[in-house]
C-alpha cells in the first residue's frame, strides 16, 4: 500500500513538473535539437512563447511561437517518416491562455465547453480555426509535417494551430510538398538521426482582419548524424508564393540568408558541430 502511494505521488510530481509553455527549451524538450542546442536568439520575436508540443502525456516536438503575429517562428523535430492516415482533428495550445490550463494540446470545443473559456479569450492568445476559414489562394501549412512522423499520436500532434502558417495553396501542394516528401527522403539516405528545424519569416500581409501574419518566406534546415564521426547538413528556402521550386542551400548559406532577412543579425540554427558547407 505504501509503495502504491509513493508511486502515485511520484507520478503526480512528474506531471506537475511538465509544462507546455516553457521558459527554456534546454530545460524541458532539448531532445529535438542537435546536441540539445536551439537556434540563437536572433529569431526570437518580441512576444515569444516556447512550446514543448505535448499530446497525451508525451512531447513530440518544439515550437517557438509569435504571440503577436499568431504564427510559429519555427518548429524543431526529429525526422522519422512512415506511411499512415492523415489526421483530421485540429488542436490549440491551452497554456497560451495561462499556466493553469491543461498542459497538453486540446480541441477548441474542449476549452470552450469543458473549461468555459470564451472564444474571445482564446482568440486573444493564438490563432483559431475561424482565422483560417474562407481563405483565397492560401491554406493551412504545417511547419512540422505529419508525414515526417511514424505513428498516429505523433502525426496528430502536428495538427496544432501553433504549428500552422497561412501558406500559398499552390506552394503547399506543389514545390514544398515535393521537398517534404521526395527531397527529404533523398537527403536523409544514410542518416541515423536527422534533426530538422522548419521556420517562417514574417511578411507584410495578414489574414483574419490582420490577426494572423502571412509569412514572406518558408525555410528548412537539417542536421543529420550518419555516425559518431560523420555528419551532413542542408537547407532550403522559398518565397511564400506560387514558386515552383525551392532553393537548395548549404546550412551555412541558409543561415547567411536568414541573417539578411532578420535585420543583419547573425543566425545560428544548430550547434557548431553541424557542418555549414
Amino acid at each position: 500500500m505504501l509503495l502504491l502511494l509513493l508511486l502515485q505521488v511520484s507520478a503526480t510530481c512528474l506531471w506537475l513538473g511538465s509544462s507546455e509553455v516553457v521558459k527554456s527549451f534546454q530545460s524541458s524538450c532539448s531532445q529535438f535539437f542537435f546536441r540539445k542546442t536551439p537556434p540563437n536568439q536572433t529569431l526570437d520575436p518580441q512576444n515569444p512563447a516556447r512550446i514543448c508540443q505535448r499530446y497525451g502525456n508525451r512531447y513530440y516536438f518544439a515550437t517557438l511561437y509569435d504571440r503577436t503575429l499568431r504564427i510559429p517562428v519555427y518548429s524543431a523535430y526529429i525526422y522519422n517518416p512512415a506511411r499512415g492516415k492523415r489526421p483530421d482533428t485540429w488542436l490549440v495550445e491551452p497554456q497560451l491562455l495561462g499556466q493553469n490550463y491543461p498542459k497538453t494540446m486540446e480541441k477548441e470545443w474542449t476549452l470552450l465547453n469543458k473549461f468555459h473559456v470564451s472564444l474571445e479569450k482564446l482568440s486573444d492568445s493564438q490563432a483559431i480555426l475561424k482565422d483560417y476559414k474562407n481563405l483565397t489562394g492560401l491554406n493551412r501549412g504545417h511547419l512540422n509535417p505529419s508525414g515526417h512522423h511514424n505513428d498516429s499520436n505523433s502525426r496528430t500532434a502536428t495538427f496544432t494551430l501553433t504549428n500552422i502558417i497561412p501558406q500559398n495553396e499552390k506552394l503547399n501542394g506543389g514545390a514544398w510538398k515535393d521537398y517534404e516528401q521526395q527531397m527529404m527522403i533523398k537527403k536523409t539516405r544514410g542518416c541515423k538521426t536527422t534533426y530538422v528545424i522548419v521556420g517562417a519569416v514574417p511578411g507584410n500581409n495578414y489574414i483574419a482582419n490582420r490577426r494572423v501574419n502571412i509569412p514572406s518566406y518558408i525555410w528548412s534546415g537539417a542536421c543529420c548524424e550518419v555516425n559518431n564521426n560523420l555528419r551532413k547538413a542542408w537547407g532550403v528556402i522559398v518565397k511564400n508564393n506560387n514558386a515552383v521550386k525551392v532553393k537548395s542551400l548549404t546550412l551555412g548559406q541558409l543561415e547567411v540568408l536568414l541573417s539578411q532577412l532578420y535585420r543583419g543579425k547573425e543566425v545560428s540554427l544548430f550547434d557548431r558541430a553541424c557542418p555549414r558547407q
